[in-house]
């Protein structure tokens, strides 16, 4: 099958030209956004004197206060790499060098693998991935509002997932399904994933069987060995410092289970600056850049080599009623910063598409627009919550994932080269036209309409009078359509029979054994 809407924006089939008329009907179009790369040099966002003060002050933090490591196993692991470990305290101090050397081996870029290899991503230098929203614990749209999480619309988001190109991979539970018992909750959601879609996908470091039974699943769907898996990056997991400098046993015990089998760990501090960090962008990145290379450092001590990535999400806080705020001129500058620490050490980049809009609204999109922006000049290399993200991260809505898949194509295309070609430049277009003409009907647009990009998808560019006659519509309320519409078309990924019937049968054994703990 191919992705439907990945190939054929849904309002493809409408007139374009603002205020002309007798424009040609768009053709199905065949742009494919899966292999997306940065094209502009980053830009920095402080000198390279000021970039060496927030390393040097991450290290003084390692070193002078150190971090706590909740986990005894984590901290023999760190001990026995000569970090500085004391009998009955979980705080570890770290030199310098200890964490410097340590993060050599990290790898400056990876692959990772989907059950369909067409849908393999890579990881780092110049490339770009964007993972749908994750980990809500409500979803909303406009018929039934906002509501806890649900497993039909956990379904249907990871559906909507599939269905667009521009969307790599799955970054978590789009929704917390709250409806399914926490014990076995992993057990049904990987496997919808991994049968749902053909993407890429994530598990929760919520306990070590989690984390075994996320590896098994990406293992079966695949339909390859361990020890191909293990040649193989499948799996990813986000790890979060429980931040001000903790690290909690969850947390690590993800790190050992993921890293000693090489996959994927991004480690990503919470820090928000005036909350969980200090109030100064500064100050928190230095937090962030500490507890991030701790992290990381640890993860080549389970096994040197094992592919990580560098997670930011600094941003700061409103301090008359401590909400967090996204897609703020602060949340920018710390997002830039991230990304130049992380060239300085040769890691890829996690970064985010976020906001704090309660409602697909102005706020909404300029929030989003301005971390979009802010991922882009920062060199991101895999983009957390690129669709679907609302209310800091409480909510995921339908039509939110309509908008920013809009905004992610938009980013797609502006990253697209131009053709300076003689054909790309079109002096034959030109001549055959002459003063006064147009460029409606020449063969050299109509060559390439086919191929023209027709996204914005709830954009409305029809004058005022079409648009009226049209009901008027919204951007929400065309994002509701847009995405009803493409849920219909939804078709899934071929699985082979012996493939699916062998994960089913794993998942009803490890229900049968009664699944994860649920009192980490």
């Amino acid at each position: 099958m191919t992705d439907g809407a990945a190939t054929t924006p849904p309002t493809a089939g409408r007139r374009r030209g603002g205020r002309g008329t007798g424009t040609p009907r768009a053709a199905v179009s065949t742009v494919k956004y899966r292999r997306l790369k940065h094209r502009f040099p980053p830009i920095p966002v402080v000198s390279e004197d000021e970039l060496e003060a927030i390393h040097d002050a991450s290290l003084t933090i390692l070193e002078e206060m150190g971090m706590d490591f909740m986990h005894p196993g984590a901290r023999d692991i760190l001990k026995k790499a000569g970090a500085d470990v004391r009998e009955g305290s979980e705080r570890v101090r770290f030199d310098r060098n200890l964490i410097l050397q340590a993060i050599k081996s990290c790898p400056s870029e990876f692959t990772l693998h989907a059950r369909n290899p067409e849908r393999n991503v890579q990881i780092g230098g110049k490339n770009l991935v964007f993972a749908q929203v994750a980990s809500p614990p409500n979803c909303s749209d406009l018929q039934g509002g906002r509501r806890a999480g649900n497993q039909v619309d956990f379904r249907n988001m990871v559906r909507l997932a599939q269905r667009y190109d521009i969307v790599h991979a799955s970054g978590g539970y789009p929704v917390e399904p709250v409806d399914l018992h926490a014990s076995v909750r992993h057990l049904d959601c990987l496997s919808d994933i991994a049968k749902l879609t053909d993407k890429p996908f994530h598990a929760y470091s919520l306990g070590k069987e989690r984390n075994q039974d996320g590896l098994e699943i990406a293992r079966i769907a695949r339909g390859i060995s361990r020890e191909q898996m293990e040649a193989e990056p499948s799996l990813f997991s986000i790890i979060n410092s429980s931040s001000p400098l903790r690290l909690d046993t969850p947390m690590l015990q993800g790190i050992i289970e993921m890293s000693s089998r090489n996959q994927i760990i991004m480690l990503t501090p919470f820090t928000l600056a005036g909350a969980m960090a200090p109030v100064t962008i500064a100050g928190a990145l230095a937090q962030q850049n500490a507890e991030a290379l701790a992290g990381i450092a640890f993860t080549q001590m389970v096994r040197p080599g094992a592919p990580v990535v560098y997670g930011g999400f600094t941003s700061n806080v409103d301090m008359k009623t401590g909400a967090p705020a996204f897609g703020t001129p602060e949340y920018m500058k710390a997002v830039l910063a991230g990304g130049q620490l992380c060239r300085k050490y040769g890691i890829p980049y996690r970064t985010s598409n976020v906001c704090a809009a309660n409602t697909v609204d102005a706020q909404a999109a300029y929030e989003s627009v301005f971390s979009l922006w802010a991922v882009i000049q920062a060199g991101g290399n895999f983009i957390m919550h690129s669709a679907g993200w609302m209310e800091g991260g409480l909510t995921a809505s339908f039509e939110k994932f309509i908008v920013d898949v809009d905004l992610l194509q938009m980013v797609a295309e502006f990253l697209t080269p131009l053709d300076v070609s003689p054909a790309g430049l079109g002096l034959d277009a030109v001549r055959e036209v002459g003063p006064g003409g147009h460029y409606f009907g020449t063969a050299h647009t109509l060559e390439r309409f086919e191929n023209a990009f027709y996204s914005p998808i709830v954009s409305d560019w029809r004058n005022f009078e079409t648009w009226q006659e049209a009901g008027s519509p919204t951007a929400i309320q065309k994002a509701n359509a847009v995405w009803q519409k493409e849920l219909a078309a939804y078709e899934r990924p071929p699985m082979d029979a012996a493939i699916e019937e062998e994960l089913d049968a794993f998942v009803a054994r490890r229900k049968q054994e009664g699944g994860a703990p649920t009192d980490f």
